[in-house]
């Protein structure tokens, strides 16, 4: 850095006050929410543009940010694929060649087919803002439904395809369009979209037959217009291959859900829409699918690592459930599937992934061989016997293996080139003790060679939430820090789903602090065992792990030189307020109950910030485009670090938002690239990491 010092840029204070429970709660930032409707103003524009001129003056000027892009390119600049899908003897999947800026949609005609490029919005979008985010064939695979947004905003809107001659058929259904499932006759499907594109909390589910408008498709189930279920993610459906059974489920929590079996075939003649339960009322998570004449349940229902039953359709209520598949004590259930002849499930070992079958017929268990220690991922289908599985971990590329069946043997189906050798690449799992005692799980990453000097420079990533878990898997721009000296952390914060449900609910609500507390002492365990030091340590996340880096640098500034907080929830007293934020009000309370409020006042990361704090060194990136996480989070949190903070700007505060993007969905490969390199010389500046 040269001598010449920037100033941040003024941020006016507006002093607003709110009455919490007879608290009063003071906000010298709201208005850098935006007006009433939460959409940015002229004054909040220019604010932006401000931050970004000084992040761009001081990013663009770090030595050695140049080489590193150049680094990192070749390493994104590589092929990546999804894995295939089934429909009918054709196989359908994303694939991103090389430099691209989005995926492209391919087909073949069975495994050895030859590659055939269906979609590819990189052709009518130069700079790549239009993305293709999800896909659906016929059963036969002659018509392809997709949903098309732009800018990441996630506002799918469905298309149809015909695979034949590439060209569309007319209909066009708009308002965040998914959950499609088509009918067996290849001529209409269910779908879920919003009743209304203003309202996230309007979610509904229709019929939709080809040819038809939009305005006459049969509605099937919407989101309660009112009642406690109004907030949550509301109404989703499965349809039965064969057509004649709908599963209908509504999330009642972000850790519970409602589920009930429809006689889909009676519905479409009657109209009379009868939900029989399966499992109402409780406190668990379960998913359902009825296959050759069974219903299969998976749930958490009296197994915190889940079990699977199986009942007659006719009988799909509790009360009629056999066991299938029972709790292991040592591994959680995380994905299920079904082949022609065995139920696929995947079980998470600690963190790691273990794939096995269950024959359909006697229910005797075989296990899937893997690579090795890593996560893994599957696609099959009930009218085929094979299958196929993406794995990966830290130190391996992504590899689509193909197999015949459970027993066989893997074939290699594609695997990730890379612009690197990673031999000299060490993974280790290590395990620590939480303020309250517990044990929590981390992965550390290193070269080979490296050792513990006291002072490597270490950046621990976390995310402790949703029950969402933090699996060891390839990320091409850890490379560079890695081949340089740097540390890697992942860990495995309560709140995810590493260990099950109960891990998860014991970083929820009122527990989240414990999150915070199991971040805290990985960082503590990292320095007392010499591997590295505050002055060298560095914390990431985004999204709920873009809370968690906020909660971090307000309970504990001094224990991180550095932090990079992405897309965060950061003001928890109003979170809930924008966008579709209550959907996530089970996850962590609201401060409209007093109970609630206590807590998120303890510990919501704006309203925590000390005047004259010594803060540590903090990059805030956020999208003017996000529709889940409101750009107003980073925006007042950077106005209110860089009024309080007492280090100067070679400890900086800094904010970056990126105009054409949101919160991650759909964004292209020059966005990501400039990110990246934005954030990992960010943490090399900050850590001290010198190649």
């Amino acid at each position: 850095m040269s001598s010449h010092q920037p100033k941040y840029p003024p941020s006016r204070r507006e002093k607003v006050t709110e009455n919490f429970h007879g608290t009063v709660i003071h906000d010298d930032f709201r208005w850098l929410e935006g007006n009433a409707e939460g959409n940015p103003t002229p004054e909040t524009d220019s604010w932006t543009d401000a931050q970004n001129s000084l992040t761009r003056s001081i990013l663009d000027r770090l030595p050695g940010r140049a080489a590193l892009r150049e680094r990192l390119k070749p390493l994104l600049e590589t092929d990546s694929c999804w894995l295939p899908v089934f429909a009918g003897k054709r196989l359908f999947w994303f694939k991103r060649p090389g430099n691209l800026n989005q995926p492209v949609v391919c087909m073949s005609e069975g495994v050895g087919g030859s590659e055939r490029v269906l979609l590819d919005t990189n052709r009518s979008d130069a700079n790549g803002l239009s993305s293709v985010g999800w896909f659906e064939p016929s059963p036969d695979g002659s018509l392809l439904a997709y949903g098309i947004c732009s800018n990441g905003d996630e506002n799918h809107e469905l298309r149809v395809l015909r695979v034949a001659d590439l060209s569309h058929l007319d209909d066009r259904i708009t308002n965040k369009v998914g959950g499609v499932f088509w009918l067996p006759d290849g001529r209409s499907f269910i779908y879920s979209r919003l009743a209304d594109p203003a309202n996230p909390y309007s979610r509904e589910i229709r019929l939709h037959q080809l040819g038809d408008a939009t305005g006459n498709d049969r509605l099937i189930f919407a989101q309660y217009a009112k009642g406690p279920l109004a907030t949550t993610w509301g109404p989703s459906a499965r349809l039965s291959e064969d057509g004649r059974w709908l599963v209908l489920s509504y999330h009642t929590s972000t850790r519970s859900n409602d589920l009930w079996l429809v006689d889909f075939a009676e519905w479409r003649k009657t109209g009379n829409l009868v939900r029989r339960d399966i499992i109402v009322g409780r406190e668990s998570r379960s998913c359902a699918c009825v296959v050759a004449d069974r219903l299969f349940i998976l749930t958490n229902e009296g197994a915190k690592n889940s079990q699977i039953f199986v009942a007659d359709p006719a009988n799909p209520g509790m009360s009629g459930w056999q066991p299938f598949v029972g709790e292991k004590a040592d591994a959680v259930i995380e994905d299920w599937g079904f082949t022609s002849s065995a139920l696929l499930v995947e079980y998470k070992f600690e963190a790691a992934s273990r794939l096995a079958s269950f024959d359909l017929h006697d229910g005797s268990e075989m296990v899937i061989q893997l690579p090795g220690i890593g996560t893994a991922s599957f696609s099959c289908s009930i009218s085929h016997p094979d299958f196929f599985v993406d794995y990966t971990s830290f130190n391996c590329p992504n590899r689509i293996l193909h197999y015949d069946n459970p027993a066989s043997a893997p074939a290699s189906w594609w695997e990730r080139p890379i612009a690197a050798d990673l031999s000299a690449m060490q993974v280790s799992r290590h395990w620590f003790t939480s303020k309250d005692g517990t044990r929590v799980s981390m992965f550390l990453v290193k070269r080979a060679g490296v050792e513990k000097t006291g002072c490597n420079p270490t950046v621990i990533y976390g995310y402790g939430g949703f029950g969402l878990s933090m699996t060891p898997a390839y990320n091409g721009t850890v490379i560079p820090w890695i081949e340089d000296g740097g540390i890697y952390a992942v860990v495995n914060l309560r709140g995810g789903g590493e260990y099950g449900d109960e891990w998860h609910k014991m970083g929820t609500l009122g527990n989240k602090e414990k999150v915070f507390e199991d971040l805290e002492a990985a960082a503590e365990w990292l320095i007392a065992e010499g591997y590295t030091c505050r002055e060298k340590l560095g914390v990431s996340g985004r999204s709920n792990g873009g809370l968690l880096v906020g909660a971090a640098i307000t309970r504990r500034p001094e224990l991180y030189r550095a932090a990079i907080c992405g897309v965060p929830l950061l003001d928890m007293l109003r979170y809930q307020r924008l966008l579709m934020a209550r959907f996530w009000v089970p996850e962590y309370g609201t401060a409209e109950n007093p109970e609630d409020f206590v807590w998120l006042r303890r510990y919501s990361p704006y309203h925590n910030i000390v005047e004259g704090c010594a803060y540590p060194a903090v990059f805030i990136f956020t999208a003017e485009k996000d529709t889940r996480v409101h750009p107003m989070h980073a925006r007042k949190m950077t106005a209110a670090l860089q009024s309080a903070t007492a280090s100067t700007l070679e400890k900086p505060v800094l904010l970056w938002v990126e105009r054409q993007a949101g919160h991650g969905v759909g964004k292209p490969l020059t966005q990501i690239l400039e990110e990246q390199t934005d954030q990992w010389s960010f943490m090399r500046w900050q850590l001290g990491l010198d190649r």
